[in-house]
């Protein structure tokens, strides 16, 4: 079982990670964790940045394609095609 740690919450609202866990998980600093409230917990998950950039290239290529366009798509286009994506219609 893993050991648990007690942080203080600061009055800007801040925690700090202890150092044994962000070494463990490789979270330096800029990293991007995503903050999700569950019941009475929060959870914390590290952010895989690079798979993020990976599925947005996928979409932009698809909206290019849909489109038949070499430039880049509008605004509405993307949000189109990333609402249509999120919701498994892509």
């Amino acid at each position: 079982m893993e050991k648990t740690d007690v942080v203080v919450v600061s009055s800007k609202g801040q925690v700090v990670i202890p150092q044994g866990i962000r070494q463990k998980l490789r979270i330096g600093a800029k990293s991007k964790l995503l903050v999700y409230p569950f019941e009475d917990a929060l959870i914390l998950k590290k952010l895989d940045v690079k798979g993020v950039e990976r599925s947005l290239e996928a979409i932009y290529k698809r909206v290019s394609a849909e489109k038949g366009k070499s430039t880049a798509p509008s605004d509405e286009e993307i949000n189109e095609i990333v609402q249509r994506y999120r919701h498994g219609q892509g």
